[in-house]
């Protein structure tokens, strides 16, 4: 919907998308949908749901053997963003790189963007 021809929506490092293909063949979904909601300190929340259908409207991502869906809502706000994969000491998680992104929580999981405000209104 709001992509440029030729160039994906969302990029997917080598490690997200190996853990997506594994969490896709655990349980036989077909894939990872991502979206955004209203939420936490900053605003907006990332969602992140598995599938085992594509809604016609969502932007499909693949890349080795890994299936992301970006809800219809969320693609203005996610356009350029990079998907990563990151383990440390203490947790590991999927870590959004959003270059949309003008502020966010000392935790990382609530985001506010630049066009946020217009878009809430719509």
């Amino acid at each position: 919907m709001f992509g440029i021809p030729g160039k994906q929506a969302v990029t997917i490092t080598p490690k997200a998308a190996g853990q997506i293909a594994k969490l896709m063949a655990k349980d036989g979904h077909t894939g990872l949908r991502i979206g955004v909601k209203k939420g936490g300190c900053a605003g907006m929340e990332y969602t992140m749901e598995y599938v085992t259908e594509t809604n016609p409207l969502d932007e499909v991502v693949e890349q080795d053997g890994a299936r992301v869906m970006i809800a219809p809502m969320a693609q203005m706000f996610l356009f350029g963003t990079e998907i990563d994969y990151e383990v440390s000491l203490l947790e590991a998680g999927f870590k959004f790189n959003n270059p949309n992104v003008t502020e966010a929580c000392g935790c990382g999981e609530s985001i506010k963007f630049k066009d946020q405000d217009i878009a809430a209104a719509s």
